[in-house]
Formats: structure tokens, C-alpha cells, sequence
């Protein structure tokens, strides 16, 4: 028998200073039985990063078809396809040709990863990729609670995470294309 999501609500007091962005926003988010708790932080990052009203979770490692985040526009057509993690080339240059703008937040141990994946894709002229600090996302990441209380304030490029255990500061570097204040 698989074994079910876990469910975590999700309270996001989001100040976002670059693109003059302030919600207070609460939601559920599942998290996959085969998820690690850095995805899913790398993931409500992502949500942070790029966040629009009509971005929205996808079913992400449920369905290959879908990523972890997108924006679609009323008529169905993706703007927006938000990836977390280290895929391959070709995963990449496969999501890029769906969308009008393609996202990837990378996260782990990422020099051999940009080597070999992100060096090829490079030329694409709608990705934009960032990386997360990896000691930083390990340490937001540890023993997160499934209710969620988190203020983010990205400010200067900089992201900050407060919770109860305080303030992250996860240092964010964009290795393709760069974070826009637009749509």
C-alpha cells in the first residue's frame, strides 16, 4: 500500500520589497511521501521567489507532466513553469519549450550538477536559475512543523526566513538569467 502525503499548513507573511509585493497568505501544501523536507522548503521558497496571484502548486513528483509551481493564464497556457532541485539538460530544454518563462530553483551540492546540466541550457533565453545556500536550506528545512508559520522579506536580492526558531538568512545566487521585478 503507498503511503499518503502529509498535509502542512502554510502561514506566509511575504514582504517583498524588490517588486513591492505584501500578502499575508495561507494555504495547504502536500508533500509527497518520497519529498525531503528541503524540497519542500525549496519549494515554499520558490512560492515566495516568484510569487503572483495565479501561481499555483503543481502535483510536481506525482506527475512528470507538471512541475512544482506554475502560473497559468485564463485561457490555459502555462507563463510560468517553476522546477525545484537539480533535473537534467533535458528536463530543462523540455519544460523551457512549455512556457513562456521558465524557473528552476537549485538546491544541494550544485558544482557538478552545473557543469554537466546547466552549462548546455545556458543559451535558452527564458530560464532563469537560482540557488539556494545549502547549509542555510538544510538548517530552515530541519524538523519543520506541520503548521507553518513563516515571514519572508526579500530585499536587495537578499532572502530572509523568519519561524519560530528564528531568523535564516538563505543565501540565494542567480546562475541563469535573474529574478525580474515584473510578471
Amino acid at each position: 500500500m503507498a503511503q499518503p502525503s502529509t498535509t502542512y499548513k502554510i502561514d506566509l507573511n511575504l514582504t517583498d520589497i524588490d517588486r513591492s509585493i505584501y500578502e499575508n497568505l495561507r494555504f495547504t501544501v502536500a508533500r509527497h511521501p518520497s519529498e525531503t523536507e528541503e524540497r519542500l522548503a525549496s519549494r515554499l521558497i520558490a512560492y515566495a521567489l516568484f510569487y503572483q496571484e495565479s501561481l499555483a502548486f503543481g502535483r510536481g513528483l506525482s506527475d512528470v507532466d507538471e512541475p512544482a509551481l506554475w502560473e497559468k493564464s485564463l485561457d490555459g497556457r502555462v507563463l510560468h513553469w517553476i522546477e525545484v532541485g537539480q533535473p537534467d539538460s533535458e528536463r530543462i530544454t523540455w519544460c523551457s519549450r512549455r512556457t513562456e518563462k521558465f524557473s528552476l530553483v537549485a538546491y544541494g551540492n550544485l558544482r557538478v550538477w552545473q557543469t554537466k546540466c546547466l552549462d548546455p541550457v545556458r543559451t535558452l533565453k527564458n530560464i532563469n536559475v537560482v540557488a539556494l545556500g545549502q547549509e542555510a536550506l538544510a538548517d530552515l528545512a530541519q524538523d519543520m512543523p506541520r503548521a507553518l508559520s513563516w515571514s519572508v522579506m526579500i530585499s536587495d536580492g537578499e532572502l530572509f526566513v523568519t519561524d519560530e526558531r528564528g531568523q535564516h538568512e538563505i543565501p540565494i545566487e542567480w546562475l541563469a538569467g535573474e529574478r525580474t521585478t515584473g510578471n
